[in-house]
């Protein structure tokens, strides 16, 4: 069957890419100015690195799991990844060092010495115990997934206990904590920002200030809260006494975008030192591709996936034949060559290139509009059936043409794609209902594990509910909860992989689309900035100055 010419989808996808929706829109919650008398001195700082971001509703590590530039540049964690020769490695940041029991339910660690938060309180033992308890019960918390595994855990969030049993200080720079079960991801998972360690005596201090005074809000890392001015940006000034390397910039400034103003004059102006471009849609192009910002260009890949979820419980979806044609029907690399310019991986189940446990043998999901339209007659839709896509608004400066594209494909074997563009809480809420019938969105990596995408969609009947996909192969599901325990690195690797296979090749569940490369141009006096390992538009500007 000829392709569909990539030419002519390069050309469609610009053309809605120019008429897609103005910038996300800020809903967070307003929060009253910190400080304002040395506004005038703060932004003079040349010094001071400016990037773009979104005003968060806190920045309380614990209770957000969007928006992470404080958190990844205000505190640190007991374990940090770090991309050494090409692969991403956990390397010791708060904590100097650890080990495992070999039944993999024991985690030893020691703490380093001489770390202080930026208040002058000292690290401690009680500070990480205190961290995990805190992100087990606090009502806000959106992390409680990365302790649920350590013992007690349950009785704790359930407070029929008032500790958390499987949490044993030794000593003030040494513990231990034990799990209820074998968890491989566990130490992956203490690298996220949800899993930033607190100051006890501060936080209990604070109380519901924490995360929005300024004053308040303190970490261990190379960077202390300087100033949140509503509406317009918060700051945040070199820590002088971080315990490791110090900070290569005098400071930090996070400008909200509004929408009044574009990203892209705004870096043009000099407002901006970074622009990332997946701000900026169609306009990325001239920068990539043109004369005057090509050398300027980082790129890192993004560790995540771009797919389109189907719900079995939507009467068009629920036969196997169905699915596989959906899947057939699309020529994923046309597509990723329109929607990315070709900067990435078309790709062929659950875990994107970049990942621990990516499985480069997969087998390919084949273009073949002819046996597509044979399944679908097979199925009882020979004359095809209307499906309504949804995806969120905030994604509209790409995903509207993707979904276009893909409309336009399905149509060869008569199926009619409803695009349903819809706000950000109305997708969330609809799709934890398991309302949605089916949908394009991506997902990227928090933690480097495999067990961070197939457990999120695939690892229990409440988990395929929330993400609206209503998996029904119960000993798949199974299976992807035994996987966690296997101790053993190869074998848990080797079962993710095989259950990838059965979910994506067998299943056909859900559709891979792409993996792509995520491009940032940075302004000609900014040296040292690096793609996240993750490639997050979020990252630590520990090593980036501005000369």
């Amino acid at each position: 069957m000829k392709k569909l010419s990539v030419l002519f989808l390069t050309a469609l996808i610009c053309c809605l890419l120019m008429s897609a929706c103005a910038d996300k829109q800020n809903n967070t919650a307003v929060v009253p100015e910190q400080k304002t008398e040395e506004d005038s001195e703060t932004l003079e700082k040349s010094s001071y690195f400016s990037f773009p971001g979104d005003e968060p509703n806190t920045m309380d590590p614990q209770c957000t799991s969007e928006h992470y530039n404080v958190p990844l540049n205000v505190f640190d964690r007991l374990v940090e990844v770090k991309t050494v020769d090409g692969e991403n490695q956990l390397v010791p940041s708060l904590a100097e060092s650890w080990s495992v029991s070999d039944d993999g339910l024991t985690y030893t660690f020691k703490l380093r010495e001489g770390v202080k938060f930026s208040n002058g309180s000292p690290l401690t033992s009680n500070d990480v115990r205190f961290s995990m308890e805190r992100l087990l019960t606090h009502p806000k918390s959106r992390n409680q997934d990365i302790a649920v595994s350590i013992l007690g855990a349950d009785k704790l969030r359930s407070k029929a206990a008032d500790s958390l049993e499987g949490f044993r200080v030794i000593d003030d720079l040494n513990f231990e904590i034990t799990l209820q079960y074998p968890y491989g991801p566990f130490l992956a998972c203490l690298s996220t920002p949800g899993a930033s360690i607190l100051d006890e005596e501060t936080v209990t201090a604070a109380g519901d200030k924490f995360g929005l005074d300024i004053q308040q809000t303190v970490g261990t890392g190379p960077f202390v809260l300087e100033n949140w001015k509503a509406g317009s940006e918060i700051t945040m000034v070199k820590n002088n006494d971080f315990w490791g390397e110090p900070a290569k910039c005098d400071g930090l400034r996070m400008i909200f975008l509004s929408g009044r103003v574009s990203p892209l004059t705004l870096f043009q102006d000099g407002t901006l030192d970074i622009l990332d471009l997946e701000l900026i849609g169609s306009e990325a192009e001239y920068l990539l591709h043109g004369d005057i910002y090509q050398s300027l260009i980082v790129s890192g890949p993004r560790v995540g996936i771009t797919y389109l979820a189907m719900n079995e419980t939507a009467p068009q979806l629920r036969d196997v034949r169905v699915r596989k044609a959906l899947q057939l029907a699309l020529d994923r690399t046309a597509i990723m060559n329109a929607v990315v310019s070709g900067q990435g991986y078309v790709e062929n189940g659950i875990f994107p290139h970049g990942l621990i446990g990516f499985n480069p043998d997969l087998p390919e999901i084949p273009y073949d509009v002819e046996q597509a339209r044979q399944l679908m007659e097979e199925a009882g839709f020979a004359d095809g059936f209307e499906l309504d896509v949804y995806y969120q608004s905030n994604s509209a400066k790409n995903f509207r043409g993707l979904c276009e594209i893909i409309s336009y494909m399905w149509e060869k074997i008569g199926v009619k794609m409803n695009i349903m563009e819809v706000e950000d809480t109305y997708f969330v809420n609809t799709r934890q209902r398991g309302k949605l019938p089916a949908y394009v969105s991506t997902w990227s990596a928090d933690f480097d594990d495999p067990d961070n995408f197939i457990y999120t969609f695939f690892g229990s009947q409440k988990n395929t509910f929330a993400r609206s996909l209503f998996y029904r192969n119960s000993d798949v599901i199974k299976r992807v909860q035994g996987a966690r325990a296997i101790v053993d690195h190869d074998e848990r690797m080797a079962e993710y992989q095989e259950l990838e296979r059965i979910i994506v090749q067998d299943d056909a569940a859900w559709i891979p689309l792409y993996s792509s490369q995520h491009n940032f141009v940075v302004g000609k006096n900014v040296k040292g900035f690096e793609v996240s390992w993750n490639g997050w538009s979020s990252t630590r500007y520990q090593n980036v100055s501005v000369e």
